[in-house]
């Protein structure tokens, strides 16, 4: 336990890259060996120092975090990734695990949940904070019971615009007349989330008002 584990971080904010390195190395088994900016310097930069660990964003230019994991997932790279993220959005989470993501954290975590969920991806276990956790299960649950129950029913090819659970259960409230922070405190989901999920719902749809919103999910039998 006393060998040091090599880190990488790719975000393209340089002050949060700072604020990263300054807390893992203030661990003395922990070690910054490089930086990058976005998904593409983070795969020549692991490819050049083969690090143990890449902590890695999700949106950034050129490449995102996501698909810079599938890559190097792709490449059979040793290199355990983490995703860091400012979103619980399921479909975020969904998609990180699928490129090979072994842990995905909040930017708002702990520094202990933080070492934590390292020390637990460093020895080859993998890491989701409670609430990234429950999208997990909760998408595992869904599966199961669609497979088993209703195999030809509301599976990802048959929901229209490619919408999420997630995305359909905000659509819902939004309907409903819900508020931004009152759909927050039903689905347990921070004001933040919500807004994202309002926005893709609104790109996935083409559409720029509720009125618009409201006659295309009618006309999709979505609610």
């Amino acid at each position: 336990m006393d060998q040091t584990t090599s880190i990488i971080l790719a975000d393209d904010h340089s002050l949060v890259r700072d604020g990263i390195r300054s807390l893992l190395e203030s661990e003395s088994d922990l070690k910054v060996i490089a930086e990058a900016s976005d998904g593409i310097e983070a795969i020549e930069m692991v490819n050049k120092n083969s690090p143990d660990l890449l902590i890695i964003d999700i949106r950034m230019p050129r490449m995102t975090g996501i698909e810079a994991v599938e890559k190097l997932s792709a490449q059979n790279s040793p290199v355990k990734c983490i995703i860091l993220s400012m979103h619980d959005s399921e479909e975020y989470i969904l998609k990180s695990v699928k490129a090979g993501a072994l842990g995905y954290l909040l930017k708002d975590t702990g520094k202990t949940e933080f070492l934590k969920a390292i020390h637990a991806v460093r020895e080859g276990g993998k890491y989701y904070s409670g609430d990234i956790s429950n999208v997990l299960v909760n998408s595992l649950l869904s599966s199961t019971t669609n497979t088993v129950e209703r195999p030809k029913k509301a599976t990802p090819t048959n929901i229209p615009f490619d919408l999420t659970n997630k995305e359909l259960q905000v659509l819902k409230l939004v309907l409903s007349g819900l508020t931004n922070k009152q759909i927050s405190e039903k689905l347990q989901n921070s004001k933040r989330t919500v807004e994202t999920h309002r926005f893709n719902l609104m790109r996935k749809m083409e559409v720029k008002n509720l009125i618009d919103l409201s006659k295309k999910a009618q006309q999709f039998n979505l609610v």
